[in-house]
């Protein structure tokens, strides 16, 4: 029995024969071309491919692994039509008169080099995106030239396996046929990485950084996600105590289906609200189906990056009043555009900074671009009228931003008055998600009707560790006692003012944290929607009668 250790990405466990997938890379020639106008007419065809591809991908990934997965996508899509990459590859069709592959490649080549020599750790990370974009179109390219083919396509799966592989683009991982998965291990990666990220909320059991071996191919295996272990050719103890513990977690998973329908209070009664994070209102049937309260973060950031152009006032109002109809009366927080770090449109015209995580983004773009403000809360307010639906800031650091947005949303509301358009009360909250939000919260919180405590940036920020850096992954720990007493302080001031505090992200959906959230007064979680049965489960297990001066902090 070979012992393997790696790091898990879901704690999950999973029993098989392992395949071994090596993925086949295009093979590019260069070639001298008479007519560049044949060769600029295949890379143009072939943009519109890896484009309805990607859209393809971005549908599939939304279904599957929802809003905040399906992102990555997103963003192949815009790089994909980044100007600078499409006029580079013309100039060197056209300059070097050069096959489309090739000058599609070298380009590629020579971007990834430029961003992998950056300071930044989030730019580097941006040269996994262009090898990504660029791999797809050499892959039309080759599968045009081949006559077709399934070039490119991911690993040909003919039974249920688990599959072992150097590593996993996110398109391959949406495209596993979940039916013949049983999971996967990887040797690039790391747990928090898109692929992860996808793994995870498909429910696929994983490990990355598992130094993984071609000679595996065919071997009986079992991933221990709880332990991070993967066993090759365990022996029968090992094996059977594995089944065990498989059959324990389906069972759970099946228990978990017949608390859809009671009530979230934990055993002494006390009630708690359960959210659910959406990106669109696509994503509603998934929270009504998990019985969510509401949605405690619309991310209206995906009505941006899914267009070309900024999105009109109207197009705005039909999307969130959508989502508060067909919430049926469920409270809808929507967060204003919280555009920019790894989310970004290029008709935004935003310069590129060395630190994006900390530059112009979210609210710092709404309130030096007020034409964008006021868009998004017209379209909101408009909104209110058919359903609950409350606002919040995001990446507020400053009472006078609150301020400022706040007199922002009264004018317009004044404003929509005037015009006669009906609207509904709309409460006005903010996301805490830096250390100067959390250390400010008492004096914010007179200033606001709710909070909801960002986990995710708040982690980031407080330990100076960015999230997306995967070399970080000991240094970034969400339950670094620093985070979890800022949050104890900012739940304390919330509960002084007498407003609601809710906690999204991350840790809210760690099921281990979830009584030390409630001992905190915390009554809000907001979740993805695959997490919300869970979470409830895990709610109807706790009494904080017996502990109740305990916050575990």
């Amino acid at each position: 029995m070979e012992i393997v250790r790696g790091r898990s990405v879901l704690k999950r466990t999973a029993v098989g024969r392992l395949q071994y997938y090596e993925k086949e890379e295009p093979s590019v020639v260069r070639r001298q071309v008479e007519d560049t106008e044949r060769e600029l007419s295949r890379y143009e065809r072939a943009l519109e491919q890896a484009e309805k591809e990607l859209e393809a991908l971005y549908e599939r990934a939304l279904g599957e692994a929802g809003a905040d997965s399906a992102a990555v996508f997103m963003g192949h899509r815009m790089l994909l039509k980044d100007e600078e990459y499409r006029n580079s590859v013309t100039r060197a069709i056209t300059g070097e008169r050069v096959n489309a592959a090739f000058a599609v490649e070298t380009v590629g080549d020579e971007l990834c080099r430029l961003f992998l020599e950056m300071e930044d750790e989030y730019l580097r990370a941006r040269a996994a995106d262009i090898r990504d974009v660029s791999d797809r179109l050499l892959r039309i390219l080759e599968e045009e030239e081949k006559g077709g083919g399934r070039c490119g396509r991911g690993p040909a799966l003919s039974e249920p396996v688990i599959l072992a592989a150097r590593d996993l683009a996110p398109s391959e991982t949406v495209l596993l046929d979940k039916k013949k998965i049983l999971g996967f291990v990887t040797e690039q990666g790391s747990a928090n990485s898109h692929t992860a990220i996808l793994a995870r909320t498909m429910e696929i059991p994983a490990l990355v950084s598992v130094p993984v071996a071609r000679e595996w191919d065919g071997r009986l295996a079992a991933i221990d996600g709880e332990e991070g272990i993967l066993y090759v050719d365990p022996d029968p103890e090992t094996l059977e105590r594995l089944k065990e513990k498989k059959a324990r977690q389906e069972e759970a998973a099946r228990l978990l289906l017949e608390i859809r329908d009671l009530p979230d209070v934990t055993r002494d009664g006390t009630r708690v609200e359960l959210y659910a994070n959406i990106g669109g209102p696509e994503d509603v049937e998934a929270v009504l189906g998990s019985r969510g309260a509401g949605v405690g973060l619309f991310r209206s950031e995906f009505l941006y990056l899914e267009k070309e152009t900024y999105p009109t006032e109207d197009e705005l109002f039909s999307a969130y009043r959508q989502t508060a109809e067909r919430m049926g009366g469920r409270e809808v927080v929507i967060r204003t555009l919280d555009i920019g770090a790894d989310k970004t449109a290029d008709y935004f015209g935003i310069e590129k900074e060395a630190n994006p995580a900390m530059g112009f983004r979210a609210l710092r773009i709404c309130l030096k671009r007020p034409e964008i403000f006021r868009t998004q809360l017209r379209a909101i307010y408009r909104a209110s009228a058919y359903g609950k639906v409350s606002v919040m800031f995001p990446m507020v650091a400053s009472l006078w931003e609150v301020e400022e947005a706040k007199a922002m949303a009264f004018q317009v509301r004044e404003e929509l008055e005037r015009e006669g358009i009906p609207m509904g009360h709309v409460d006005l909250g903010i996301m805490i998600e830096t250390p100067a939000a959390a250390i400010l919260s008492g004096e914010l919180a007179e200033k606001v009707d709710f909070f909801s405590i960002g986990t995710n940036d708040l982690t980031q920020y407080t330990l100076a560790a960015d999230r997306q850096n995967d070399r970080l992954d000991d240094f970034y720990d969400p339950r670094h006692p620093a985070v979890l007493r800022l949050i104890a302080y900012v739940a304390e001031n919330a509960q002084k003012a007498g407003i609601r505090a809710g906690i999204c992200g991350e840790l809210a959906a760690d099921p281990s944290l979830t009584e030390v959230f409630l001992k905190m007064g915390i009554r809000e979680l907001s979740v993805s929607p695959s997490f919300l049965l869970p979470l409830r489960k895990r709610i109807r297990e706790i009494c904080l009668e017996e502990t109740e001066n305990d916050q575990g902090v």
